[in-house]
């Protein structure tokens, strides 16, 4: 099975970005073929800076790298270094209808958000849809939130293929219910966006300012704690098992629980969670010759796949004139 996702690095990885798709990467390598990629070209919507992008390139790779993902058991790059995919892009463009566009949530909700409305804001799903078609995706882990996205590229990928004959691989999502929207600290999608983040590998300082700023009700002491739509219930919920999320459930419903002290426990849990990676993220990042050296290499192994795909295409749309 050929897994593959990619996650922008437009500001710093979060838990949201960690339990909705990086930790399942992690998992897949192990039984699937999988590609991985910092999808940067997607970055250029929001972020503006040319240093800072370059910056926030680099600790996503350290990050990733850092949580166990194996680029000997995977393919892992930076999508700028496959320009094939603009060009496939322009190729799924042309049997991509208006409508189909104009009915995705994506662009509607970052807009309302403040970010500038632009041609590249609004065809994110067909550079989306060339990230995984290139590569011949089958299962594409995702949030919930991207959903539609993949739906869209499901449907550019049939109409190609009707259009011009069998091309593509037709992806399948792979939405982890339990994790399927993560919430932020506001309570709304944990978004670099709309920063309301928990980063993964904050320092001691920040994460405990983070979490302790969560969103919680009014709800007295001397009362139970409502357990649904509870921002703090579901962010610890994310790093117990079923047994404990249960007993976690108890509590909350038990009068007498403090939210603060709640918050204070989670903020030990998370800390203690990514210990054994913030020693190992340090040295990746500290060793930029390695890192860049292992994108490289993943970069040339993922334009050795997506030829396959891209020349298919180039075929079946008539571009080869010569012939």
């Amino acid at each position: 099975m050929r897994v593959l996702s990619g996650i922008q690095p437009s500001g710093s990885l979060h838990l949201g970005n960690y339990f909705g798709m990086m930790r399942r990467m992690v998992e897949y390598q192990e039984n699937n073929e999988l590609f991985c990629f910092l999808v940067n070209y997607h970055a250029l919507t929001t972020v503006f800076d040319a240093g800072l992008l370059r910056q926030r390139t680099f600790e996503a790779a350290c990050d990733f790298l850092a949580l166990g993902l194996d680029p000997e058991k995977s393919v892992f790059w930076v999508q700028s270094d496959v320009p094939e995919v603009t060009e496939l892009t322009w190729l799924l463009s042309n049997v991509t209808g208006m409508g189909l566009l104009e009915r995705c949530h994506s662009y509607k909700d970052k807009t309302a958000k403040g970010i500038p409305a632009s041609h590249g804001l609004f065809s994110y799903p067909v550079l989306m849809a060339a990230d995984i078609l290139l590569f011949g995706g089958e299962k594409v882990p995702v949030g919930k939130d991207q959903k539609q996205h993949l739906e869209v590229a499901r449907d550019i990928a049939i109409r190609f293929n009707n259009t011009y004959g069998e091309t593509f691989v037709v992806p399948e999502p792979d939405i982890a219910e339990d994790v399927a929207l993560v919430p932020g600290i506001d309570g709304q999608k944990m978004s670099k966006s709309y920063g309301n983040t928990i980063e993964i590998f904050a320092d001691e300082k920040t994460l405990r300012k983070k979490v302790m700023s969560i969103k919680t009700d009014s709800t007295p002491v001397d009362e139970p704690k409502p357990i649904e739509g509870n921002v703090l219930f579901d962010l610890y919920a994310l790093f117990l098992s079923e047994q404990e999320k249960a007993a976690l459930k108890e509590r909350f419903l038990t009068p007498g629980l403090k939210y603060g002290e709640v918050k204070k426990e989670l903020f030990g849990v998370i800390w203690e969670y990514f210990a054994p990676y913030r020693k190992e993220r340090e040295r990746l990042a500290a060793n930029k010759p390695y890192v860049l050296e292992t994108l490289r290499r993943g970069a040339q192994k993922a334009r050795e796949a997506g030829a396959v795909y891209l020349e298919r295409a180039r075929r079946n749309v008539g571009l080869d004139y010569w012939k």
